[in-house]
């Protein structure tokens, strides 16, 4: 190998080598001192795109996190006021309850009874009104599903909640078709009169008889031979709020019969009959009763993100002190039909509008992760209205034995829709919101986890690095020293 003087190949060869040992050296004090492996995009290109889209990902779901805690807070506020109107509920209903009690209540009474029914109604009010969050109304109906009747002879009242036909009911129409009229139970006696005028002892013809005792429907009515038809249908008559039956005379063909019509629709209201004698249907233990109606109902829907309609059917009678005109479906949707509206020639029959004004909560960190609830309408105006024709909570005067057993109906109905309502947001408060919470939670830490596995250093790792580049910087850098010195032994053959 030549000697030069001009170019000392071993030093460049040392300086390259201790540039890149100190790169190395530098990268090694970055990544210690930030903590993270990739400080720029040029440390790890695909690292970097990878990291920082988990970042995201964490990032959103931290920010759900968050909404669904102040979902939470707010369904609270909700539920709230609902618990008060329950309470003003149980209360109007202990009131209608006293009010009931006709045999002792006078005018004063009745009067004192109506005033705290208006108070209790103010405050319903009011509360629907001033519950919000911030200034979002949550109880007006402004925040959840209402309807509103369109066809007053066909339907005298509705209530729909969030969800119909198992989807979220949407902006539209409410349209009905009656399959299946409801019916009265109707009992046409077989015993025959001449005439209303005729005696109780001229029953099927004859001359004698003593009359006897009917029980309709746990009623028992006196009646004697020497009693007129008239009077026995009279007395049935009068019964009649609290059997439920009332009975008229039909004649044909030179004789009558008494015929006995239960006043309310459906299979929950019957004619139960027992006679000591046959004054009426001929056989005792007679038992009939009424059928309720079927009807398709069509209305607007969320179905795979798209609004179509959606076909759902109610029926009448589904509890127990339900009229066979009130027609529900398996969620608590109601429509209460008209008398004219129960025939089976209404069809497709447009009757109410719906307006759908539920919340949505994004609960996750993509696009579509949302929940919807319906905080509902709990003005006095709105509840109860499915129950007795043209009649609602707002409605209700208790200052007359009528009134006041109409009121217990109205009101219960009222509490089985407000309770309906706190235990949809119960639900949504823990199977949704406080359930995404946990899960979210958990895949913030595992997603952070894996962020953290591609961008942060490993300081034992890295020190190891650090320390070895060091040491071969500081041979590099003595090593640079002895090869800088190489072009002086040249010298040496000058001196010769």
């Amino acid at each position: 190998m030549g000697l030069r003087i001009n170019t000392n190949i071993n030093a460049l060869g040392v300086l390259n080598n201790l540039q890149k040992v100190s790169t190395s050296v530098s990268s090694s004090i970055q990544k210690l001192s930030s903590g993270l492996r990739i400080n720029s995009a040029a440390d790890d290109p695909t690292g970097l795109t990878i990291s920082e889209a988990l970042r995201a990902q964490v990032d959103g779901i931290n920010q759900a996190i968050s909404n669904s805690q102040e979902a939470g807070n707010l369904l609270k506020t909700a539920e709230g006021g609902l618990t008060e109107v329950n309470t003003l509920l149980r209360s109007l209903r202990q009131i209608a309850v006293h009010a009931s009690n006709t045999g002792v209540n006078d005018d004063t009474a009745l009067q004192a009874d109506q005033s705290q029914v208006t108070a209790a109604l103010g405050s319903i009010d009011r509360i629907s009104s001033y519950t919000q969050y911030g200034s979002k109304k949550l109880l007006d109906g402004t925040s959840g599903v209402s309807a509103a009747t369109t066809n007053t002879s066909l339907i005298s009242g509705i209530n729909f909640g969030g969800t119909f036909g198992g989807v979220t009911i949407q902006n539209g129409t409410v349209n009905v078709t009656v399959n299946n009229a409801a019916t009265r139970a109707q009992a046409t006696g077989s015993a025959t009169y001449t005439s209303v005028n005729a005696t109780i002892a001229t029953v099927a013809g004859g001359s004698t008889g003593s009359g006897g005792s009917i029980v309709i429907n746990g009623q028992t009515i006196q009646i004697s031979g020497a009693d007129t038809v008239q009077a026995l249908i009279d007395r049935i008559n009068n019964a009649a709020t609290t059997t439920g039956v009332s009975a008229n005379f039909s004649a044909a063909n030179g004789s009558g019969t008494i015929v006995l019509s239960q006043q309310n629709y459906g299979g929950n209201f019957g004619i139960n009959i027992q006679e000591t004698s046959n004054l009426i249907v001929g056989t005792s233990g007679t038992v009939v009763t009424g059928s309720n109606a079927t009807v398709t109902v069509t209305a607007s829907g969320l179905l795979n993100g798209a609004v179509t309609t959606i076909v759902s059917t109610f029926v009448g009678g589904r509890a127990a002190s339900d009229s066979g005109l009130r027609i529900t479906d398996t969620t608590g949707n109601s429509i209460l039909l008209t008398e004219q509206g129960n025939n089976a020639s209404t069809s497709n029959a447009t009757v109410a509008i719906v307006s759908n004004n539920d919340l949505q909560f994004q609960i996750g960190a993509n696009a579509g992760q949302i929940v919807r609830t319906n905080l509902g309408d709990v003005r006095t105006s709105a509840l109860g209205s499915t129950v007795i024709s043209g009649q609602n909570l707002s409605t209700i005067n208790v200052t007359s034995g009528t009134g006041a057993t109409s009121a217990l109906q109205i009101i219960d109905e009222a509490i089985t829709e407000v309770s309906r309502l706190r235990a949809n947001l119960g639900s949504v408060q823990r199977h949704t919101l406080d359930s995404v919470v946990r899960s979210l939670g958990t895949s913030a830490e595992n997603i952070t986890a894996s962020e953290s596995q591609i961008r942060d250093t490993n300081v034992a790792s890295e020190v190891v690095s650090y320390s070895k580049n060091q040491i071969i910087q500081q041979a590099a850098q003595s090593v640079l020293a002895q090869a800088n010195s190489a072009p002086n032994q040249v010298l040496s053959l000058l001196r010769q």
